[in-house]
């Protein structure tokens, strides 16, 4: 049991070893899209969930990102600026860590049991508050309140009452760009377009009753926003 557990991590570090030297050699030059899952599965000789642990490190490390509908591409990480935090920011990164720990232990769960046990206005709930933030997006407005609608409509959707209530308990706060407005992506187009993006995999999940696409889609979303602000913490 030991061995499989320690197998995945390594077979993920080469994946990731290997897409940082082709980034960094210009092999894959900035604004260039990566192979799809199923093309690194076949080229590494990986499962998918290697692929995915993979590029979540990758788009952690800011050096890809997701276009919605389109796919994951290498961006532009030498031009983009150096984070500074203010004071006050800086001392929220620990317990911006630890609250998202704690939604990865509700949430995961949440969406997989909202995949078997929406009704279809909760669905429709869903789907709404996914489309009106893409609407925020593209009109530049903040989107910090629709990503929670989002996030709540799921908790909602498993019919446990206890679910939205511990959502409820950090309301907005629970998602971390809000509390870090001076980070560069924290109203950048390129970088919702990917939180969409991760959301559409969760939504599409629910909407299909697929509890484990669900779980699965939640746990990457969530993981990837894990990365990048312990990388704040560094």
């Amino acid at each position: 049991m030991k061995m499989v557990a320690n197998r995945r991590p390594r077979l993920a570090q080469g994946v990731i070893d290997e897409l940082k030297r082709q980034i960094g050699t210009g092999i894959l030059p900035p604004k260039s899209q990566l192979p799809t899952e199923p093309q690194l599965e076949r080229q590494f000789s990986v499962s998918r969930t290697v692929v995915r642990e993979a590029i979540a490190e990758l788009r952690a490390a800011g050096l890809v990102t997701p276009i919605q509908g389109k796919g994951m591409f290498v961006t532009d990480a030498i031009s983009r600026p150096s984070v500074l935090l203010t004071p006050i920011e800086l001392e929220s990164v620990p317990q911006t860590l630890e609250l998202i720990e704690f939604r990865m232990g509700v949430e995961v769960e949440a969406a997989g049991i909202a995949a078997y046990r929406r009704s279809a206005s909760q669905e429709e709930a869903i789907r709404v508050a996914h489309h009106e933030m893409a609407r925020r997006v593209e009109l530049s407005e903040p989107t910090v309140e629709t990503d929670f609608l989002f996030h709540r409509a799921i908790a909602t959707a498993t019919n446990n009452r206890y679910f939205a209530e511990a959502l409820n308990r950090y309301g907005q706060r629970s998602i971390p760009r809000g509390q870090f407005p001076t980070l560069p992506d924290a109203n950048s187009k390129t970088y919702l377009a990917g939180v969409l993006a991760e959301h559409e995999r969760v939504l599409d999940a629910i909407s299909d009753q697929d509890p484990e696409a669900a779980r699965l889609a939640m746990r990457d979303h969530l993981v990837a926003s894990q990365k990048r602000y312990r990388r704040l913490a560094r």
